[in-house]
């Protein structure tokens, strides 16, 4: 079964990221949104990334796809993330999740080896081991900094 490092996208300035530089480490994937009820949630992924990031990579996936919530331009959203919250993780360049290959990687059963999901809304969390496979994923309502996120990064 392909791993999920099999995987490069554009990154929200125009470079590239190769999700084969971040094996061994355990990955957050996450789709988000400026306008969203969620936003906060992108203060919580940076404390994580903070804390975290010797073990840890978080990899945002700007999307429109869920109540039009972001509808800014690649460089309005970096702009907005930068002086909102201070990411200083990867983020990718907008997309449309049920087009893009990472997403029909972690929503598909048939390509991942583990769960067939849907996204349903913006802040939805798939967790990758080191391996690069598809552990499991939480819905929007789940915060970043669940214990469950925790324990799980935590884990060896």
């Amino acid at each position: 079964m392909a791993s999920i490092h099999q995987f490069r996208v554009e990154g929200i300035d125009g470079r590239e990221i190769s999700f084969e530089d971040f094996k061994g480490k355990k990955l957050l994937v996450v789709n988000v949104a400026s306008e969203c009820g969620y936003t906060f949630q992108y203060q919580q992924l940076q404390e994580l990334y903070t804390e975290f990031n010797d073990k840890l990579e978080i990899i945002g996936f700007p999307s429109n796809d869920f109540g039009n919530q972001e509808s800014g331009t690649n460089a309005e959203i970096s702009t907005f993330c930068t002086l909102n919250y201070g990411i200083s993780f990867p983020m990718a360049a907008k997309v449309k999740i049920k087009e893009n290959p990472v997403y029909q990687w972690l929503t598909q059963k048939a390509l991942n080896g583990e769960t067939d999901s849907e996204v349903k809304w913006n802040f939805q969390k798939y967790l990758i081991d080191e391996k690069g496979r598809l552990v499991t994923y939480y819905p929007s309502s789940t915060n970043p900094i669940d214990e469950k996120i925790i324990d799980w990064i935590l884990l060896d």
